[in-house]
């Protein structure tokens, strides 16, 4: 049985002169939390567009649970639950009421539509909020609300499209905790939308770099930072320091002769020092080679650490940095 529930092959979409989305290419597997990072205006709103078949892509193709979005938008719909970044409820109703509500659009009958809205109020943390108006919710919990909305007709999928803008740091962690156990615990396949790096970062399993309609990348972080800085994966930098009594270096000689051992070693791309202190860009860990070497040399190893390449170092590259990406 295939395991991909998301399929997009060679995904286009234009208005007018302008490609919004371009060749688009992308696999999100059964039960996997994939984050859809990029800037606002990259296309990643319109890809959702098209992958719950509300608006048709110029070519290319688009599967949604074996489905095709384009031809069967409807057999979509009932697997896929959206959340946009603002949910619309009716503000005189209670969150049992309208939870109710969007049961029985569902085709529940009342008395299953309220055992379930009860049910999902309880899942989302909002039982003792249930007969409260849902005009007088905060933003975190309209949020929490627009979830069990979306879990009403039991999706298969949810796309959650920019959910946490406007929900301060607590409600966004809290809210972030109830996505992975929703997923882990009923196998949702869930598609996080968002230029929210450190949120994605969080609770994605893969990331996918979105700029100007194309997927520049995708994988997981050590996948990214190899794959985005596979000349430099690792930055080592080495507190080193020079004892009279030990070793075979002569004062005056030491830095030198450090250096051409450090840059002898295989992988080491280069190597650069600033005092007492020694960087080394890598194409993988080479700590504990560095550091054997270092010690046999006979100098002091004050201190040894490594930088690897995480999400700050790629949003500022591809989304500010303003650089050539290709």
């Amino acid at each position: 049985m295939d395991r991909n529930t998301i399929e997009l092959v060679d995904l286009t979409k234009k208005y007018g002169s302008h490609t919004v989305v371009d060749n688009l290419n992308l696999t999100v597997q059964k039960g996997e939390i994939f984050g859809l990072l990029g800037p606002n205006g990259a296309g990643k709103s319109t890809t959702i567009l098209m992958l719950m078949g509300l608006t048709e892509p110029d070519s290319g193709s688009v599967k949604v649970c074996g489905i095709n979005s384009t031809r069967n938008p409807v057999e979509v719909k009932k697997k896929v639950g959206y959340l946009p970044e603002d949910v619309g409820f009716y503000d005189d109703y209670t969150g049992l009421e309208n939870l109710i509500y969007t049961a029985m659009l569902n085709g529940l009958p009342r008395n299953d539509a309220r055992e379930k809205s009860k049910q999902l109020l309880q899942r989302v943390g909002l039982s003792d909020d249930a007969q409260k108006k849902a005009g007088k919710y905060s933003r975190g919990m309209r949020q929490r609300l627009g979830l069990a909305d979306v879990l009403i007709k039991n999706p298969e999928v949810i796309i959650l499209d920019e959910p946490t803008l406007g929900i301060d740091p607590a409600g966004v962690r809290e809210f972030l905790e109830l996505i992975v156990q929703l997923s882990k615990e009923d196998g949702l396949t869930v598609l996080f939308s968002s230029h929210h790096l450190h949120q994605v970062q969080q609770v994605c399993d893969r990331v996918g770099l979105f700029v100007k309609g194309k997927l520049l990348a995708e994988g997981d972080l050590n996948t990214l930072s190899q794959k985005l800085f596979a000349n430099n994966a690792f930055t080592i930098k080495a507190g080193i320091s020079y004892n009279p009594g030990a070793g075979n270096y002569k004062e005056k000689q030491f830095p030198k002769s450090l250096l051409e051992v450090l840059r002898d070693i295989e992988g080491v791309l280069s190597v650069r020092n600033s005092e007492n202190t020694f960087i080394m860009e890598c194409s993988s860990d080479l700590t504990p080679l560095i550091a054997r070497k270092v010690i046999e040399s006979g100098a002091n190893l004050n201190f040894l650490n490594k930088k690897e390449y995480g999400l700050d170092d790629i949003y500022y590259r591809y989304f500010e940095g303003g650089q050539n990406h290709e």
